[in-house]
């Protein structure tokens, strides 16, 4: 089984190590684009643009499926990627967790790009599935780029900023960005200053989107099997190797400890 993930820099490294996790036998392909990031600023249709480049990379590789991990990319360009690929290659994109987030009717925040806040796909989600419950939309300026350099100064100023504007109150958090997901203890260690250590639970899409992935290929989780699969880099559609920043996160050392060069 060859599963392929895409996205403008690293932020695929949280749904690449869940798949990671739950399929150690799951060759993966981590097609990403150092030449076209970030992908946040730029318009939808140069967003597409640079979005079916990445993805017509690694589908030369002949995935059995193609994770969009990345939000912006997502909300932007899926529906030209579907088009072009399925039903050759099942596409699954990454969508905030709003719906179980707002499902128990607490408070939700959902953290997000500049891009994707207020955005109208964001804006239908809450709509559709956070009807009468509380939500929050925290841009997080400059929150992405800094996970993508591992610069954890820069991280830790991000972070503060958006917990500023996050509810004293919230139950609930979404991290509408896969990058977010790496630094999610750093985003915890912040809210729990400003809930003043209460309770509030996250929300992430890597685990499920990996599940996903395995649902479309009629197969599921299988943790225990040996760790055999294969990774192989794309950089802008040249094969390469995970940028030296992804060692920072525990995902991009779980991914490095399974034979990926690193740059």
């Amino acid at each position: 089984m060859k599963i392929a993930l895409m996205d403008s820099g690293i932020g695929l490294l949280a749904a690449a190590a869940a798949v990671r996790r739950l399929r150690p036998d799951a060759d993966l392909i981590l097609s990403n684009d150092p030449d076209g990031m970030p992908w946040g600023p730029r318009t939808p249709a140069s967003l597409a643009v640079r979005a079916l480049a990445v993805a017509r990379a690694a589908a030369a590789h002949r995935p059995d499926a193609l994770i969009v991990a990345c939000n912006t990319a997502s909300v932007h360009s899926l529906p030209a990627l579907r088009a072009e690929l399925e039903p050759g290659i099942p596409v699954i994109g990454t969508v905030p967790a709003i719906k179980p987030a707002a499902a128990g009717g607490g408070r939700v925040a959902i953290w997000a790009t500049p891009a994707t806040t207020g955005s109208p796909y964001q804006r239908g989600l809450i709509s559709e599935f956070a009807s009468g419950v509380s939500v929050t939309e925290v841009p997080c300026p400059g929150l992405a780029e800094a996970v993508e350099a591992a610069d954890d100064v820069a991280v830790e100023a991000a972070v503060a900023a958006a917990a500023a504007l996050t509810p004293a109150d919230v139950t609930d958090v979404v991290l509408g960005c896969t990058h977010y997901e790496l630094v999610e203890a750093a985003i915890r260690a912040a809210l729990a200053v400003r809930t003043g250590g209460a309770d509030f639970v996250f929300h992430g899409s890597a685990e499920p989107v990996a599940v996903q992935a395995l649902r479309r290929l009629g197969t599921g989780p299988e943790p225990a099997l040996p760790r055999t699969g294969g990774l192989t880099v794309l950089c802008s559609g040249r094969e390469g190797a995970l940028p030296a920043a992804a060692l920072g996160y525990a995902e991009g050392r779980l991914l490095a400890g399974h034979g990926a060069p690193v740059g």
